[in-house]
């Protein structure tokens, strides 16, 4: 009897294309990381200035900065001591624009939703 294909190993995990779209807006979904992503979408920051502009602790902005490369929203680079960040893609600029308008569109709808709870940040 002939053997079945070997089976790759991630495919015993699936990953649909709307799993991988909620986790892209998961991302975003976090105030802090929003923000962060606005002010390096003005031009390339330092971590420094990151801290600086969001107002809380280094280790914390490392984190969300972290995320924000991890999942491809911006783009790191070293010069010397000193980690920059800038956004690789043009397209997320589009996101975050578009973003604002639907948010601003339906500010009411969102305000009363009870499935989205207001940010605690």
């Amino acid at each position: 009897m002939p053997q079945a294909p070997a089976v790759p190993e991630t495919a015993a995990v699936p990953c649909t294309h709307l799993d991988t779209t909620a986790r892209f807006f998961r991302a975003l979904s976090d105030p802090t990381r929003l923000n962060l992503l606005e002010f390096v979408l003005a031009g390339e920051r330092t971590a420094a200035e990151c801290v600086e502009h969001a107002g809380i602790s280094q280790p914390r902005v490392s984190v969300h900065l972290s995320c924000l490369v991890d999942c491809g929203y911006i783009v790191s680079r070293r010069d010397g001591r000193k980690l920059r960040y800038s956004v690789g893609d043009p397209r997320v600029a589009d996101l975050v624009v578009l973003a604002r308008s639907l948010a601003a569109d339906n500010v009411a709808a969102l305000d009363c939703c009870p499935r989205t709870p207001e940010s605690r940040g």
